[in-house]
C-alpha cells in the first residue's frame, strides 16, 4: 500500500525533537510524500512550546520543498478528560491529534481511560487519536471505535510504537484488535511516523506491513490519499 501523507510529526518546537519545519519538509520530499502535517506537542509535555506558537501559524508557508503542509498539534488528554490546549488556540489549528502521554496522565484503568479519551474526541478540532496501543494505558477498543464513528475521528497506527515496542508494550496485539474492529465497522485509520527527527519522516514500512497483514482496506486508510485526508479534516 502506498502511503502519501505523514501528519503526526514533531519539530524542535516540541522540545525533544531535532528538526526544523524546513528540514522536515525536505525529508518528506525525499521520502516521496505529498502531504506533511506538523503536530508539535501542546502544553503538558516537558519543554514544549508556549501556546502562542500555534497563534502564529499564518507566518508558515503552506508549501515547502514542493510538499503541502498542514499545521496542527498533538494535544494531551488530561486526567479529568480535558484537553491541554485552550479553545482559543485549538481554533487556530488545521487539526488536532488527541493523545495520552504518561508525562501528564495517570492510568485510570480501561474504562476511565477510554471515557477520558472519548471526552476529548468530542472537540470539533480533534480528528485523530495518537498511538492508542499501549498496555500501560489500556483502552476499550470496541467503545473507542464506536466513538470514532460518532465523532468523525480516525485512529492512528504509529510507526514509532512498532519500531520500539518495548516503549508501548502490547502494541502489536492491540493494533490487531483495533484494526479488526475498524475494518468491521468502517472506521478510518491514519499511519504516522511520529517523527522526532527528519530521518524518520515518511518511513512507514512497519505500518504498511501491519495493514497488509490485517488485510485492511485501502479506502479506510486516510494517509493513502492526500485528498481524502484533507477532506476528512475540512481543509
Amino acid at each position: 500500500m502506498t502511503l502519501v501523507a505523514d501528519i503526526h510529526t514533531h519539530t524542535i518546537a516540541s522540545g525533544h525533537a531535532y528538526g526544523t519545519i524546513r528540514e522536515m519538509a525536505s525529508a518528506a520530499a525525499e521520502a516521496g510524500l505529498e502531504l506533511l502535517g506538523i503536530s508539535d506537542h501542546a502544553p503538558g509535555i516537558p519543554g514544549t512550546c508556549h501556546p502562542f506558537y500555534f497563534a502564529n501559524f499564518s507566518a508558515v508557508p503552506r508549501t515547502l520543498s514542493g510538499i503541502q503542509l498542514i499545521l496542527g498539534s498533538e494535544v494531551n488528554v488530561l486526567d479529568d478528560g480535558k484537553l491541554s490546549l485552550e479553545d482559543r488556540f485549538m481554533s487556530l489549528l488545521d487539526y488536532a491529534i488527541a493523545g495520552i502521554h504518561l508525562n501528564c496522565y495517570h492510568d485510570q484503568g480501561r474504562k476511565k481511560n477510554t471515557e477520558n479519551l472519548i471526552s476529548c474526541m468530542k472537540h470539533p478540532k480533534v480528528s485523530f487519536v495518537s498511538h492508542p496501543d499501549s498496555n500501560l494505558i489500556p483502552l476499550d477498543y470496541d467503545a473507542l471505535t464506536d466513538a470514532c464513528l460518532e465523532y468523525h475521528v480516525a485512529l492512528e497506527v504509529n510507526e514509532s510504537s512498532l519500531r520500539e515496542p518495548e516503549s508501548r508494550p502490547g502494541c502489536h496485539e492491540n493494533y490487531r484488535t483495533m484494526l479488526a474492529l475498524c475494518r468491521a465497522k468502517g472506521v478510518y485509520v491514519i499511519t504516522s511516523s511520529d517523527a522526532h527527527d527528519p530521518s524518520q519522516v515518511g518511513h512507514l514500512e512497519r505500518c504498511a506491513a501491519l495493514l497488509e497483514e490485517a488485510c485492511f482496506p485501502r479506502e479506510l486508510v486516510l494517509t493513502a490519499s492526500k485528498e481524502r485526508i484533507l477532506s476528512f479534516i475540512g481543509c
